[in-house]
């Protein structure tokens, strides 16, 4: 009988902070998409979310509480980051039943053009590691609009011009006009001796991403504005500790005129105060119409088909 290869199985796993419908909104959506298991770490003590996301079959719901990190052999670590490479390991640790594990946020979505599955399958057997770039949502304008996102070039010459002439106050400090990671996600190959998963990427045995393919059928959809209100509550943690912080890189080199984000957000903040945020928050994250039409000319408009609501009652009717 000839040897016939079992349907191929992808997973993912997560440290989370959220709510609990947010929570369900991002594990119903890859349960869509075909996920086998969805590994979730709760960063706080959720008992509630715990509960709801144990009494489904294919979730793995942890509660890292001083137990977790007593039974790790070590103290809960102090950053954010720190903590997500520890749970990723230990996921990964219990990810045998599956062939593919995906390192992402809450706020990050899949988006596969073409099942994973068949994406992943694809795949030559030397590619431990594929790489899922993303696409930032645009926080709606008015009640009820549907949600678009804005892409970037790959070309990095052509990614600049394309930055100055949609974004003509900001453009020369954004990679794209994005404000969070540029660099996507990585979805990895289980049972690998030595692997180890980063935020952005993986090592085996020190060497960085074995064999990495773009998985180019799939976008990572991050939710990273949703609104004003958001990003302004999230303002102040991100530019101490998060994604807007002092130590990350600029998009142009410092010599050339560049800013970090962290320069560049504190510049404006202390000319202008919030009323200059805000009016980088409508230039640069906002759907406006003319947002929409520019980005539309130059070929980076999305338009994602995202129905949690509706994914959540068919994978959680309980609740």
């Amino acid at each position: 009988m000839p040897h016939v290869k079992h349907h191929l199985k992808w997973g993912i796993v997560t440290t989370v902070k959220a709510p609990v419908v947010a929570i369900l909104g991002f594990a119903a959506h890859h349960l869509d998409l075909g996920a086998h298991r969805i590994f979730i770490y709760l960063d706080d003590d959720n008992r509630a979310g715990f509960d709801i996301l144990k009494a489904h079959p294919k979730i793995r719901p942890v509660l890292t509480d001083d137990a977790y990190w007593q039974a790790m052999g070590m103290k809960r670590r102090a950053k954010h980051q720190s903590r997500q490479f520890e749970n990723a390991r230990h996921a990964y640790g219990r990810a045998g039943d599956l062939d593919w594990l995906a390192h992402i946020d809450v706020d990050e979505f899949l988006l596969p053009s073409v099942p994973m599955a068949a994406q992943l399958a694809a795949l030559p057997q030397d590619c431990l590691c594929a790489r899922v770039r993303p696409v930032e949502a645009l926080a709606p304008v008015t009640a009820g609009q549907s949600l678009y996102a804005k892409a970037r070039s790959q070309d990095r010459a052509l990614r600049n011009q394309q930055t100055e002439r949609l974004y003509p106050d900001y453009g020369a400090h954004l990679n794209g006009g994005f404000l969070s990671h540029v660099a996507g996600k990585m979805i990895y190959r289980t049972g690998v001796p030595g692997l180890k998963a980063h935020i952005h990427n993986v090592t085996v045995d020190e060497v960085q991403n074995p064999g990495q393919q773009e998985l180019s059928g799939t976008e990572l959809l991050h939710m990273h504005a949703k609104s004003w209100d958001a990003f302004i509550a999230a303002y102040h943690y991100r530019i101490e500790k998060g994604s807007y912080r002092a130590e990350l890189k600029p998009n142009r080199p410092l010599e050339q005129g560049g800013l970090t984000l962290h320069q560049m957000f504190k510049a404006i903040h202390d000319a202008q105060g919030e009323a200059g945020l805000r009016h980088f928050f409508d230039q640069v994250c906002a759907a406006s119409d003319s947002h929409l039409a520019a980005l539309e000319a130059e070929g980076l408009l999305r338009r994602p088909a995202l129905d949690l609501e509706a994914a959540v009652a068919r994978h959680f009717p309980y609740v």
